[in-house]
């Protein structure tokens, strides 16, 4: 008598488990459902997009519109207060200077004279080494944080009375932030081309330029892979007064 499975009985034959077909159906549903999703994304369904990323943005914007319309409102109030003061505080000549001169020390007040606007910019769009140079990497064609502060350090260095960054006067406590390629400065986004103006002698602003080692390195990137770079000379050039909150409580100026 044969012990195949052939020769069991009908019933017998299927009471068995056969875990290979429960596999081989396991298998066979996964790769449907796998077809079945290719097929909706084939026909516009867009499994990439993150909303999230897309409400991130506006929030970000939004937040930036808010901060600028916050900054406005502030320096208002603090004209009129400042006028409220001044009305009749009691103070001497001698106090009214000394004020002055310590709000111009602190960027609080507009200003005025000669000077020199830097711009830099991200290489345009399918940029290539120029010849003698490596093949850039996606780093080497953008602006960084490192490339606005040497700008600033230099201008600092050279002399200068005042500096804005895009719209807004640096003071003391301000920094010159970068997100990617993204500059975030006392609460508000901007993004390239950065513009950087500063008030003060021009032929000391350019020296100062050519003199610093961190933008003569950013010159190099300039000249490989078209990075941006400008300097215009200003023959009269406003700074407003940074009209932000401040933090800091206490300092003294350095005196010249």
């Amino acid at each position: 008598m044969s012990n195949s499975a052939d020769s069991l009985p009908e019933p017998a034959r299927h009471s068995r488990w056969r875990p290979g077909r429960v596999l081989t159906a396991a298998v066979f549903a996964l790769a449907g459902l796998i077809f079945v999703t290719s097929f909706n994304t084939a026909r516009g369904t867009n499994i990439r997009t993150d909303d999230s990323l897309l409400k991130l943005s506006d929030l970000i914007r939004e937040r930036s519109q808010k901060n600028a319309e916050l900054d406005e409102t502030t320096a208002a109030v603090r004209d009129e207060v400042d006028a409220l003061a001044r009305r009749d505080d009691g103070s001497t000549k001698a106090e009214d200077a000394e004020l002055a001169a310590l709000e111009k020390a602190a960027g609080t007040t507009e200003v005025a004279g000669q000077g020199l606007t830097v711009t830099l910019n991200d290489a345009p769009v399918g940029a290539r080494a120029a010849p003698g140079y490596p093949e850039p990497q996606a780093n080497d064609l953008v602006i960084h944080q490192q490339d606005l502060q040497a700008v600033v350090n230099a201008l600092w260095k050279g002399g200068a009375k005042g500096i804005k960054v895009m719209d807004q006067r640096l003071i003391s406590t301000s920094a010159v932030r970068c997100v990617g390629n993204t500059l975030i400065l006392q609460g508000r986004v901007y993004s390239p081309p950065y513009r950087i103006t500063a008030v003060g002698d021009r032929g000391k602003l350019q020296r100062a330029l050519n003199g610093s080692t961190a933008v003569q390195n950013y010159l190099l990137y300039v000249k490989a892979y078209g990075l941006g770079w400008k300097v215009d000379e200003q023959d009269g050039v406003t700074l407003p007064g940074y009209s932000g909150t401040v933090d800091l409580h206490h300092a003294k100026p350095v005196s010249d």
